[in-house]
């Protein structure tokens, strides 16, 4: 540990306000499975990028608005203080806020909608990893996925707000849910198959995140793009939509996946990787079963599959190998399991 993160360690553990942004900032991290400050501020330098370079600022106001409600509710529940500092009752009300402005139009009464969502996504979290740790899982991102699920099906029912899914709702048999043109440019793909964990469609973004997570660990970041690049190449060999593909939208569940099964609940080894090859292909096959089932709701997968398909790796319980080196990865993912409900 350097001067530096030893001393902002100390002042964070010492001070309550310090100590609430040490929590935001692990909050982003906590969305990749990273415990580690730094990683977070990078990746929020990531989402700014792309926010602004897509002309939609507020989509990086939502979601430092999801973030910061999402952990100030946490603490007024009075959940698990480790739980709370590690940041991981941040990441889902962080992707929840970024969700809200890039799904609804922009009025006064969606930052409202928004701040209630991200309130509810906190409280979701504590009861989906109530139940999840009867089987020794937690809820990951679903919290997440869930409550933006419910908001975005709720607005159509809202004169006051405007669904922006650019989706067309379509029953399957009613003409092809594929097509469009893929222009063959794959590293920029690749790397929105990494920025689109955080539903921002944007190359350089995507290679900010690598960075942020070379920071704090490089099989992560080796499994992230491996992730990427193993489901884009994937559905574009078996024909997904050109257009979806271009904008990395068949990468980021499996960049997920390939992260957790590879790199943080499993040592890596050649078995592990293996594991977590297939694991890429099964995330990409949930996700285009569930595309099919929620395309005639217009409503995204979001981070779906990921949670499904690494469900259904890890219930298993295959334990490869111990992790001797990342324990403390580690605990941050499975400590909500322990203390956190």
């Amino acid at each position: 540990m350097s001067a530096v993160t030893h001393g902002w360690h100390r002042l964070s553990s010492r001070n309550p306000l310090v100590g609430f942004v040490d929590a935001c900032l692990r909050g982003p991290a906590q969305v990749v499975f990273q415990n580690n400050p730094l990683t977070g501020l990078i990746i929020l330098v990531a989402l700014a990028w792309g926010a602004f370079e897509n002309g939609q600022p507020r989509v990086f106001g939502g979601g430092v608005l999801g973030l910061v409600v999402g952990t100030a509710t946490a603490l007024a529940l009075q959940v698990d203080r480790t739980s709370l500092r590690q940041g991981l009752f941040g990441f889902s009300p962080l992707l929840t806020g970024l969700a809200v402005p890039t799904f609804l139009d922009d009025r006064p009464l969606m930052w409202l909608y928004l701040v209630l969502g991200a309130v509810g996504t906190t409280v979701v979290t504590l009861a989906l990893n109530a139940i999840f740790k009867k089987w020794g899982l937690t809820a990951f991102t679903f919290p997440f996925v869930l409550t933006t699920w419910v908001l975005l099906m709720a607005a159509y029912q809202f004169d006051r707000f405007t669904v922006l899914t650019d989706m067309t709702p379509k029953l399957p048999g009613e003409g092809s849910l594929t097509g469009g043109s893929f222009d063959w440019d794959l590293i920029p793909t690749f790397l929105r198959g990494v920025s689109q964990v955080f539903l921002i469609n944007s190359w350089v973004s995507g290679l900010i995140i690598v960075i942020a997570l070379l920071v704090n660990s490089r099989w992560s970041a080796l499994f992230a793009v491996v992730g990427t690049v193993g489901a884009t190449l994937l559905a574009l060999w078996f024909g997904a939509d050109g257009a979806s593909l271009d904008k990395g939208l068949y990468g980021f569940n499996a960049v997920l996946t390939a992260i957790a099964v590879g790199a943080v609940m499993h040592r890596p080894g050649t078995l592990v990787t293996v594991y977590t090859l297939f694991g890429i292909a099964l995330t990409l096959f949930v996700q285009m079963a569930l595309a099919t089932v929620l395309t005639p709701l217009a409503i995204p997968v979001l981070t779906g599959p990921f949670n499904i398909a690494t469900w259904l790796l890890l219930l298993p319980q295959r334990h490869f190998a111990p992790v001797p080196n990342h324990e403390r990865v580690k605990e941050s993912v499975v400590s909500t399991l322990k203390r956190a409900v």
